[in-house]
């Protein structure tokens, strides 16, 4: 199996030139594990003389929604505590003769709920973290389930309620104990960011309040009310341990038994559970745009400039991290990257 690295390379490379991001990690490979993978920008256009590194902890952003979110559900799936299709009303206290009560877990993780697409808590319900819970658990919908695909941070915001609930854990506990710890990744965790971990923290949005950039605490708003755990966002990685998180989606037999989801989640969630709804979507995984059946090519993206990759047919993956934030929230110059960084990486 061979790689364009070359080409990756002078790609980021561009994109760095350009001014789409200060840096970037990335890293491809199959369930062996990392078979190429490289750096390029600084980690702070403030002090060029520090480089982006392997290392670097990125701000996962939406990732958080697969790294934690996901995983957690899938565990709670393979273990039979949790029926995707029963109405959380029927096994869920905090939701029983509310409207969510009638969502099922498939419509969340298809984005197919009819929850509201709002999404800036503090401006709904207040500060209080009690206050957006009740809030958001018992929202009228937006429109009735399984009525159109909308995509909603709120669904994973409500499934990493659901997880804590089903399991009696907070969420970070949870994905620490099914998910990361199992699978080494070391370096993943909720923020706020400790000292010595921030330092090597590639710096997100230039923070008003403070007149500098985010390092080391979410750049997501909702997250940092809620404390910096939620199913939104708040976690932060690296590349490697992206890596073993996707090598592991794609053979589980390389991590013990109880690293939370397994191989049936895998392949359960990289299918198209949506029916005749548009666009496709599979269980918070949707098919990369610009890729065929045949390769099978399916993708997460974080609005930090994150962004993952994985096919089960081809037995590829890819990662690509990069703070394209700290300049921008125009998504269109990483759009392009991302795309051509997936073409070379899949073909």
């Amino acid at each position: 199996m061979s790689y364009r690295t070359d080409h990756i390379e002078n790609l980021l490379s561009e994109g760095v030139r350009d001014k789409v991001y200060p840096g970037a990690v990335w890293a491809v490979g199959d369930a062996s594990g990392i078979r190429a993978q490289g750096v390029t920008g600084v980690l702070d256009p403030n002090e060029p003389d520090v480089p982006m590194r392997l290392d670097t902890v990125f701000d996962a952003a939406s990732l958080t929604k697969i790294l934690a979110v996901w995983s957690s559900i899938g565990a709670l799936w393979e273990d039979g505590v949790l029926n995707l299709d029963a109405q959380l009303g029927s096994f869920w206290p905090e939701v029983h003769h509310r409207p969510l009560g009638a969502v099922t877990a498939r419509q969340l993780l298809t984005h197919t709920a009819g929850v509201p697409p709002r999404a800036q808590l503090k401006n709904l319900y207040g500060i209080h973290e009690s206050d957006v819970r009740r809030g958001v658990l018992h929202e009228e919908l937006h429109r009735s389930p399984s009525e159109a695909v909308e995509y909603t941070d709120r669904a994973a915001l409500i499934l990493g309620y659901l997880a804590e609930h089903l399991s009696g854990q907070p969420l970070d506990q949870l994905a620490t104990a099914r998910t990361w710890r199992p699978l080494g990744m070391t370096s993943t965790r909720f923020g706020p960011l400790p000292a010595e971990i921030a330092a090597r923290c590639a710096p997100t949005e230039l923070d008003q309040d403070t007149d500098t950039h985010l390092k080391g605490v979410a750049h997501d708003f909702s997250a940092r009310l809620l404390g910096g755990v939620c199913g939104i966002a708040g976690a932060f990685t690296t590349a490697d341990d992206l890596a073993a998180f996707l090598r592991y989606m794609l053979d589980t037999t390389t991590a013990p038994a109880k690293a939370g989801f397994a191989t049936a989640w895998t392949t359960h969630s990289l299918t198209t559970q949506t029916g005749g709804l548009q666009p496709e979507r599979g269980l918070f995984w949707h098919p990369s745009p610009g890729t065929t059946d045949e390769q099978d090519v399916w993708v997460h993206y974080g609005f930090t400039g994150t962004g993952m990759w994985i096919s089960p047919i081809q037995g590829r993956w890819a990662a690509l991290l990069t703070n394209k934030v700290y300049y921008t929230r125009d998504r269109q110059p990483l759009t392009d990257v991302r795309n051509t960084f997936r073409a070379l990486a899949f073909g």
